[in-house]
């Protein structure tokens, strides 16, 4: 699924019956609903790139869908703007043809035709198979010959925006840029009777809005330059912003296209498709594992690339042809997944997505299928949900929880079903666990030798996947050496790299020769700082003046933890080691900790960090602004004293090296024990 994006202000999901295919740009009057603004006056000491005398934004809905204008008249006020002179519109020709309306140039009073004297050169956009897109949209480009600094452009354009999934629905968003060039805007939006949708708008917008009995209308004269509140979440950060809608409820719109993918589902008696659901029954016993064996399949068979042809924005292709051409986007690979599934027995249904990571607030918001823009499957079993995302390459398996962190998902049910919160949880495995050991049995001066794991799981180790089963073994060995031989590594010998399908993450592994910054500190000691060892002090959570300071602070997610180990030289007795001291903070919603252990002829550390609370309310922001002063920001040293005493024992904590257990697993020792994972 996606949403379409109208020039400048204006985000839009919308519909009506697709009219006749067309892929020229027409030229035309403006429609009798647009009313122009006045022009505003330039001042003599304009500053920056343009001066914005007018910009119209509207749309419009009647009973043939949904209309978008836009029109502007601009002064250029710098050789940067000059590249406004290349003008571009994109539009679904199944929705109907845009229809360029004004392109002028005014000069010194004159006044240039440079529609007239144009031609639009349009771009074919339904091949491209190498950006995996299908979309059908076409791009019309125009160069406005001769434009200079002091011109002003003038441009007006109408384009239909429809989508025959969605029939006579209507739902979007007007929206004002939190910065803009300095001048006047006006944006509205307008309907015949009979299509008033519901409305919603942000307290900015509300006080500014003119509301008739057929349409709203915004003025904005130099409107001021606003920005995000800091740290906030993101359902705090709408501002400038008019919903419509013409659904009354989430089950609505998931009744609406339950349909569609049942459709899309069904299987002819004769299709393949059965056989390979039989081939799979066959090879597993039990439906947990057919499901993974299901959703492989659909991974690693069929290719993704974005269908959007023929209606296919929302509507999904049927699994037939999915299977057929090996190739779906989202839509087609659900609906060839749920038709898999069903074969095999398993309970399982579409649901709606937010794969932009702004999902947050959705249930304020009007329901509107453009907040959405990904469909996955959810099956169950027993009394265990799970989600497949075909979309996602074949070491990603089903889980409990989706694979991205959804706030919130839309099941897709003939019944109907409202949107459903996903439960925020801190990580139950670290999202990445540095594993180093360093081995200095042979002395302080000579070179040790070094491990160093790396385990990397959720969307770093999708992208490492993407990136190192790409290239040969010795290409990244070599392209790693490139890199890291240098201060630290005076030689790397072996570079192994694998996707741990159980342990769902990537694992590299680099091993070679490297110095220990031993520090002499005088009479036979030493100490060096144990890679990863320490913390930053976090910052200040506030607010610049004149922002909400009532409002809770932001966290992102992240589990880390570093686990480093240092055999010891064997000219070096183990009583004559100590180590700082460890820690176990809790501050602005995180958790530090700190451990080390001394045993077997090695220090070992443990230092990690992990959000446990995905928001913290202004109050603890305020008190822990006041306990950063004594945040523990010591590195992790480590000191070697001939002449120290012997630890006492009960510095000497049993904490596992780097080669004791298999940090692979789920349960790691990364946290403190009085931490539930």
């Amino acid at each position: 699924m996606r949403i379409s994006v109208f020039v400048g202000c204006v985000l839009l999901a919308t519909a009506q019956p697709a009219l006749a295919q067309k892929d020229q740009v027409k030229r035309g009057p403006e429609p009798d609903w647009v009313r122009q603004s006045e022009l505003a006056a330039v001042p003599e000491d304009a500053a920056g790139a343009v001066f914005v005398r007018r910009q119209d934004v509207w749309v419009h809905l009647d009973t043939k869908g949904q209309q978008q204008y836009l029109g502007y008249r601009i002064r250029l006020l710098h050789s940067n703007a000059l590249q406004l002179g290349n003008l571009a519109i994109s539009w679904n020709p199944q929705a109907g043809a845009p229809v360029v309306h004004t392109i002028k140039v005014h000069r010194d009073g004159e006044v240039i035709d440079a529609l007239k004297s144009g031609t639009f050169e349009i771009l074919r956009r339904e091949d491209q198979l190498e950006a995996a897109s299908l979309d059908g949209v076409l791009t019309a480009v125009l160069r406005v010959a001769d434009l200079r600094v002091g011109d002003e452009l003038e441009f007006a354009t109408t384009i239909p925006v429809a989508d025959p999934t969605l029939g006579s629905a209507t739902s979007g968003l007007l929206t004002l840029a939190h910065s803009l060039p300095s001048g006047r805007y006006r944006m509205g939006l307008s309907w015949i009777d009979g299509q008033e949708p519901r409305i919603s708008m942000t307290e900015d917008f509300k006080a500014v809005a003119r509301i008739s009995e057929s349409g709203v209308k915004l003025d904005f004269d130099d409107p001021p330059v606003m920005t995000e509140i800091k740290d906030a979440p993101w359902r705090y950060q709408w501002q400038r912003m008019l919903e419509f809608s013409d659904y009354p409820d989430w089950n609505a719109i998931s009744q609406h296209f339950a349909p569609l993918y049942a459709a899309a589902a069904k299987l002819p008696a004769d299709s393949p498709i059965r056989q390979e659901a039989a081939r799979i029954a066959a090879a597993h016993a039990s439906p947990g594992d057919r499901a993974q064996a299901a959703l492989r399949l659909v991974q690693k068979d069929v290719r993704y690339i974005y269908v959007g042809l023929d209606g296919g924005n929302l509507t999904p292709a049927t699994a037939e042809d999915t299977w057929k051409r090996r190739y779906g986007d989202c839509k087609g690979k659900t609906a060839l997944l749920l038709a898999l599934l069903n074969e095999l027995g398993i309970q399982a249904e579409p649901v709606l997505a937010n794969n932009t990571g702004l999902d947050d607030g959705i249930d304020q918001r009007l329901p509107s299928p453009g907040l959405f823009d990904h469909v996955l499957v959810r099956a169950t079993i027993g009394d265990e949900q799970l989600y497949l995302d075909g979309t996602l390459p074949d070491v990603i398996a089903a889980g409990p929880q989706p694979f991205l962190p959804y706030r919130w998902v839309l099941p897709l049910t003939t019944a109907g079903a409202s949107i459903e919160p996903l439960a925020w949880k801190p990580a139950n495995r670290p999202q990445e666990i540095s594993l180093y050991e360093i081995d200095a049995t042979e002395g302080f001066d000579a070179p040790a030798q070094i491990h160093n794991t790396i385990i990397t799981r959720g969307l770093d180790g999708l992208k490492q996947h993407f990136q190192y089963s790409a290239i040969a073994p010795a290409q990244l060995q070599a392209a790693l050496s490139q890199q890291l031989v240098g201060e630290t590594w005076q030689s790397i010998d072996k570079v192994a790299w694998r996707y741990d399908r159980k342990a769902q993450a990537s694992i590299l592994t680099i091993s070679g020769k490297g110095m220990v910054d031993w520090r002499n500190d005088g009479d036979g000691a030493r100490s060096t700082p144990l890679p990863g060892g320490g913390f930053n002090p976090p910052d200040r959570r506030i607010r610049p003046a004149g922002q909400d300071q009532s409002l809770p602070y932001a966290n992102s997610p992240g589990y880390t933890c570093h686990v480093t180990t240092v055999r010891l030289p064997k000219t070096a007795s183990e009583k004559h080691w100590s180590f700082k001291s460890g820690f176990d903070t809790r501050i602005f919603g995180r958790n530090y900790y700190r451990v080390f252990g001394i045993g077997d002829g090695a220090i070992r550390m443990i230092r990690s960090s992990r959000t446990e609370r995905i928001e913290i309310d202004a109050e603890t922001a305020r008190t822990d602004n006041d306990r950063i002063a004594k945040f523990d920001n010591s590195m992790g040293y480590v000191f070697y004293d001939p002449a120290g005493v012997d630890m006492p024992p009960s510095r000497a904590k049993p904490v596992p090296a780097t080669y004791d257990i298999d940090w692979t697993a789920d349960n790691v020792p990364c946290l403190p024990a009085d931490t539930a994972p």
